[in-house]
C-alpha cells in the first residue's frame, strides 16, 4: 500500500522533513523517508540544531561558538544533501533540496545577508543546498542578488499574502539579471514558506478572549475560529496562480526556469481542538512543498486525508478573511507582530543553540579556562538576570564587537576598542618580541619607566609570572618620590641596565622625567632603552634621535588601562623571558567564550560585567578585590581598569583594594566581594570568610585561576565586564575627563617652579614640629590638635561613603602595611569602605573615580618632606618638589568636585604619628 505521505506526491505537493540530527542519517532513517514515505526535502532551524547539538560532545576550545556551531551543522546538511542527491537528479533539479537558514542577526541587514548566505553557499558546496532567508524588507533585496547569484533560496517567515507577493517578484527579477547576463537558470530553484499556524494561534487567542468577554460578535468570531490561516494560505496560492500564468513569468518558462513553489510551515498544530494533520489536510495541491515536523508527519503517515484542497472554496476563504476583517481581528497588524516575534524567536533559538555550544565548549575546556562562581543576594540576582535578558535581545555581544557605539553615549567610544584586536594577539609584532627577548638576556636588571595602564599590567605579569632564567628582573618606577626612584638606582647597574621607556602619549610628565634621570645615569647609552608610545609621539621622536635599541608602536585605538595585552604589556613581558606567544594561546580560551558568538547569560565578560553595573546601579558601587597571594598584584591592575573606566558623571564603580578581609557585620550594603584564587594557593581561610558574607546577602564572585600563565585571560574577562558595566551603568568607558584636571594643576605648579625655583606659599590649619595640616577649604578646626582635627575631618564618613589614604611617600613594605593598618581600623570603627594609593601613582588609575564618581568620599592625603631629594637633569625642580606638587594639585581637585579632602604633611619620614593620631581620633 502507497504511503499517504507519498500520495502527497502524486498530487503535486513535496513532503519535506522538517527536522535533522546526525542520528537522522547515521541510523538510516533519512532513506527509509525517502525510499518509502517519498520525503524530497528536508529543513533546519536552530531549534533543531540545538536539541542535536545538546548530546554531541563539542570538542573544541579553539573555533568560535559559531564556527563549532557550523562546522557540525554543516557536516550534517551535507549529510542529508547526500542523501536527496538521487532524488534531487531523478527530478532534474526540480526537488531533492535541504536547507541551512543565515545568521538571524542579519535579517534586518541586506548586505550581511548576501555576505552570509554565499559563505553558506561556498561551504556546503552541494547543488542541493537552499539557504534560508528571512523574507524581510531587508531580506527582499537580498534574496533578488542571491537568485541573480544562481544560489538556491528559501525564503522564510513568510505571514502576508502582500509579503510573498515581494518575495515573488524579487525570485522573477533575480532570474530576469541573470537571463540578461546570458546565464543559465533551470538550475535555480526557491521556495517561498509561508507559516501557518502561527497567524491562527495569535488570532484565536484574539477570538477566545473575546467570546470569554461576551463579545457581541462571539458567534460570528467562532465561526472563523481555526479558518483564517487556511484562508490566508489559500489566497497566497490565488497570487502564485496568477503569478505563473503571466506573460512575465512564461517567458522566464521558456528560458528553463522553475516555479518559485510555495512552502506551508508551522505545520504543526498546538490547539487540540484541532486535527493534529489540520495544516496538512487543508493544503494540498500543486507546485507546493508541505514541511512536517516529525510528529506531524507521522500523524498523517498514519490518518491524513489526501485530497486536492488548496483550490478548494476558495470563495469561502475569501470569505473568512472578509468576516475576520469586518470583526476587527486585523490580520494586516497579526502578520506583522508575527513576522517581528518571528525574529525575535528565531534570534532568541540562535542564541539558545549557540548557548549550548558555549556550554558544550565550556566543559570540554575544563581548567583550561578560568572559572567563575556568583552568589548573590535575590534582588540583584533578579536585576543581572532581566539584564542579561535585555543584553540578548538587543545583541550587546555583536554590538561591542561591532564597535556600534550606540552601546554606549554614541560618543566615540567605537575609537577605543583596539584591545579586542589586543586580546587575540593581533597587536604586536611576535618577531620583533622574540628579537627584545634575545637581547635582554645581556641584562641583570630591566626597569620600566611607566604610569598607570603602561605600568600596572607589566608589574603584575613581573609579580604573577616572573622572569624566565637568563632574563632580568624587572623594576617598575610608576613614581615622582625620589626615595622610591632612589631605591631603585641603588639596586641596578644604569650603565648595564635595560630600560623600558612606556608612554603612550609619549608626553607623560612622570615618564619623561623618569627618562631624563635614567639616561643620564645610564652615562646616555641609547641602546641601552626601549621605547613604548603610540606612533608620531615625542617619545617616538627621542627614541629615534637618541638611537634607542627598539621602538614598538602602540595603538591609538586602545586606551592605557586596556592595554596591557598589547605592546605595552607584552615588551616588558619579553623582555623578562615570557613566552608571549604561549601567553596569548592561554588567552585564547576567554577571548572566545566572550566572543560576539556567545550570549551574555554564557559570556564570561558580559555576566560578570551586568553584575557589576547592576550592583553599582542599585547602590552596591563599592567593590572590594579580594585576591590569593599568587595573584595579589591583580589587584592594583583591576583597581585602575574599574575605576578610571566607571568613575564619571558622579556614578561608578569604586574599588577597593589591599583591604583585610573581616566578619560581615563591619561590611555595609554598597559592597560586592570579587575573589580573584590561583589555584595553586593554599587556602588561608579566606573562603570561609566570603562563605558567611555570601550567607549574610553579600554579593560574591569567585573566580579561579588555573595557572599564572591563565592570567591573561582574567584581563580580557575583566576588560570585557567593564565596558559592558559601563553600558549598564549609562557612561563612556573608554574616556578619563578628570584626570587631567590634577595634571594640570600639577603642572601650574611645577612651571611656577621652574620660574621661580619656589612652590607657591601655602599656610596650614595646624602644625607641629612633626606635622603640618593643610585644609584646601579651611574647615572649623580652631582649638583642635591633630587628633580632633582627624576626628571632625571623620564625622564626615556616612553609610555608604568610603575613606581614602592618599599617600605621597615611599611605596615600599613598612608604608604599605602602616596604611592597610590605619584603613582596617577606620572601616571597623566607621562601617564604611577604604581605599589607599600611593601618588603620584593613583592619579593615573584611581585618581579619576575619586574626582568624576560618586561624591561620597573622604580623604586624607599624606604628603612628607623626603630625607634625600633626586635632582632631575635639565630641570630646577627636583623629583620632590614635583611630587609635592602632585600631592597639592590633586587636594585642590578633591576638593573641587565636592570630595572632603584634608592633607597632613610629615615633616619627617615617620607614619607613626597620624598612625597614633588616627587611631585616636576613631575613639572620640
Amino acid at each position: 500500500m502507497t504511503s499517504r505521505l507519498a500520495q502527497l506526491r502524486d498530487a503535486g505537493q513535496a513532503p519535506w522533513l522538517d527536522f535533522i540530527d546526525h542520528d537522522l542519517l547515521a541510523s538510516g532513517r533519512l532513506a527509509h523517508l525517502i525510499a518509502d514515505d517519498g520525503v524530497t526535502g528536508v529543513t533546519s532551524n536552530p531549534s533543531i540544531f540545538q536539541k542535536a547539538l545538546a548530546d554531541r560532545a563539542v570538542d573544541d576550545g579553539n573555533g568560535t561558538s559559531s564556527a563549532i556551531y557550523e562546522r557540525e551543522a554543516i557536516g550534517d546538511i551535507q549529510g542529508a544533501a547526500d542523501a536527496l542527491r538521487a532524488t534531487y537528479d531523478r527530478l532534474e533539479g526540480r526537488d531533492g533540496y535541504v536547507s541551512l537558514e543565515v545568521s538571524p542577526y542579519a535579517a534586518n541587514d541586506t548586505e550581511q545577508t548576501i555576505s552570509e548566505a554565499r559563505r553558506l553557499w561556498a561551504a556546503v558546496d552541494r547543488p542541493n543546498l537552499m539557504v534560508k532567508v528571512p523574507g524581510t524588507p531587508a531580506g527582499v533585496p537580498a534574496i533578488r542578488q542571491l537568485i541573480e547569484d544562481g544560489i538556491n533560496i528559501n525564503v522564510t517567515l513568510l505571514f502576508a499574502v502582500s509579503a510573498y507577493e515581494d518575495v515573488a517578484e524579487a525570485y522573477q527579477a533575480g532570474l530576469e539579471a541573470r537571463v540578461a547576463k546570458g546565464e543559465p537558470i533551470e538550475k535555480i530553484a526557491s521556495v517561498a514558506s509561508f507559516f501557518v499556524s502561527r497567524i491562527d494561534g495569535m488570532i484565536d487567542k484574539a477570538i477566545d478572549e473575546r467570546v470569554d468577554g461576551d463579545d457581541k460578535d462571539a458567534d460570528r468570531l467562532r465561526a472563523v475560529r481555526g479558518k483564517v490561516a487556511i484562508a490566508n494560505a489559500k489566497l497566497a496560492y490565488q497570487s502564485y496562480l496568477r503569478m505563473v500564468q503571466s506573460d512575465r513569468w512564461q517567458a522566464l518558462v521558456a528560458k528553463g526556469a522553475k516555479p518559485q513553489r510555495l512552502l506551508w510551515a508551522s505545520t504543526g498544530t498546538k490547539d487540540p481542538a484541532y486535527s493534529d494533520t489540520l495544516y496538512v489536510d487543508t493544503l494540498i495541491g500543486p507546485d507546493t512543498v508541505n514541511t512536517m515536523p516529525p510528529k506531524t508527519m507521522d500523524a498523517f503517515r498514519d490518518h491524513g486525508t489526501v485530497a486536492m484542497t488548496l483550490t478548494a472554496d476558495v470563495d469561502a476563504a475569501k470569505q473568512v478573511l472578509a468576516d475576520a476583517d469586518a470583526l476587527g481581528l486585523d490580520l494586516p497588524g497579526v502578520t506583522e507582530r508575527l513576522l517581528t516575534d518571528g525574529l525575535a524567536q528565531f534570534a532568541e533559538a540562535f542564541d539558545g543553540l549557540l548557548g549550548t555550544v558555549a556550554e558544550g565548549r565550556t566543559k570540554w575546556l575544563g581548567d583550561k579556562l578560568n572559572t567563575m562562581a556568583t552568589h548573590l543576594p535575590q534582588p540583584l540576582a533578579d536585576a543581572v538576570e532581566a539584564r542579561l535578558e535585555t543584553a540578548r535581545k538587543e545583541g550587546w555581544a555583536r554590538q561591542l564587537w561591532a564597535g556600534d557605539a550606540t552601546l554606549w553615549t554614541n560618543a566615540d567610544e567605537s575609537k577605543w576598542l583596539g584591545w579586542l584586536a589586543a586580546g587575540q594577539g593581533q597587536q604586536v609584532d611576535f618577531d620583533e618580541l622574540a628579537k627584545l627577548a634575545g637581547d635582554a638576556g645581556d641584562y641583570r636588571d630591566a626597569v620600566l619607566l611607566g604610569m598607570g595602564g603602561s605600568s600596572l599590567g607589566p608589574e603584575v605579569l613581573s609579580l604573577v609570572i616572573g622572569s624566565a632564567a637568563g632574563h632580568p628582573q624587572l623594576h617598575v618606577l610608576d613614581t615622582t618620590d625620589p626615595e622610591q626612584i632612589g631605591a631603585v638606582a641603588s639596586k641596578i647597574d644604569a650603565k648595564n641596565t635595560l630600560f623600558i621607556v612606556s608612554s603612550k602619549s609619549g608626553s607623560t610628565m612622570e615618564p619623561e622625567l623618569l627618562r631624563a634621570f635614567f639616561y643620564d645615569a645610564a652615562g646616555q647609552q641609547g641602546n641601552n632603552f626601549v621605547a613604548v608610545t603610540d606612533p608620531g609621539s615625542k617619545l617616538e621622536a627621542k627614541a629615534k634621535a637618541d638611537g634607542y635599541r627598539q621602538i614598538f608602536p602602540g595603538d591609538p585605538a586602545i586606551g592605557g588601562r586596556y592595554s596591557v595585552l598589547s605592546v605595552f604589556g607584552m615588551v616588558p613581558a619579553a623582555a623578562m623571558g615570557i613566552d608571549v606567544k604561549a601567553l596569548f594561546a592561554q588567552t585564547r580560551p576567554m577571548v572566545l567564550a566572550c566572543g560576539d558568538d556567545v550570549p551574555p547569560a554564557h559570556n564570561p565578560g558580559l555576566h560578570l560585567g551586568a553584575i557589576l553595573g547592576e550592583a553599582s546601579v542599585a547602590g552596591r558601587d563599592k567593590l572590594t578585590i579580594v585576591t590569593s597571594k599568587g595573584v595579589a598584584a591583580f589587584g592594583s591592575w583591576l583597581e585602575q581598569l574599574l575605576a578610571e573606566s566607571t568613575g564619571k558623571q558622579g556614578k561608578g564603580i569604586v574599588p577597593v583594594d589591599l583591604e583585610p578581609l573581616s566578619t560581615p557585620d563591619v561590611y555595609g550594603d554598597d559592597r560586592v566581594f570579587a575573589h580573584i584564587r590561583l589555584a595553586s594557593d593554599v587556602d588561608d581561610g579566606t573562603e570561609a570568610k566570603l562563605a558567611a558574607l555570601a550567607e549574610a546577602g553579600h554579593p560574591v564572585v569567585s573566580i579561579e585561576v588555573t595557572t599564572p600563565m591563565q592570567l591573561g585571560q582574567e584581563f580580557f574577562r575583566w576588560e570585557m565586564a567593564t565596558a559592558t558595566a559601563g553600558a549598564v551603568i549609562g557612561i563612556d568607558p573608554f574616556d578619563q575627563p578628570d584626570v587631567e584636571d590634577a595634571k594640570v594643576a600639577t603642572r601650574k605648579l611645577v612651571d611656577a617652579y621652574e620660574q621661580s625655583g619656589a612652590l607657591e606659599p601655602e599656610k596650614p590649619v595646624w602644625e607641629d614640629d612633626a606635622v603640618a595640616v593643610f585644609a584646601p577649604k579651611d574647615g572649623d578646626f580652631a582649638g583642635l590638635d591633630l587628633q580632633g582635627i582627624l576626628a571632625r575631618h571623620l564625622e564626615t564618613l556616612k553609610p555608604g561613603s568610603y575613606f581614602g589614604i592618599l599617600a605621597y611617600i615611599e611605596r615600599d613594605a613598612q608604608d604599605s602595611d602602616a596604611i592597610v593598618r590605619m584603613r582596617a581600623a577606620v572601616r571597623d570603627a566607621r562601617g564604611v569602605a577604604t581605599v589607599g594609593g600611593f601618588g603620584p601613582r593613583f592619579l593615573h588609575s584611581t585618581g579619576q573615580a575619586y574626582k568624576g564618581g560618586p561624591v561620597t568620599g573622604t580623604f586624607l592625603e599624606i604628603t612628607r618632606t623626603p630625607a634625600k631629594d633626586l635632582i632631575i637633569p635639565g630641570h630646577r625642580a627636583s623629583f620632590g618638589t614635583v611630587q609635592l606638587a602632585q600631592a597639592r594639585g590633586d587636594l585642590d581637585v578633591l576638593a573641587d568636585r565636592g570630595q572632603h579632602a584634608l592633607r597632613v604633611h610629615l615633616k619627617t619620614d615617620d607614619l607613626g604619628a597620624i598612625d597614633a593620631a588616627l587611631a585616636s581620633a576613631l575613639t572620640l
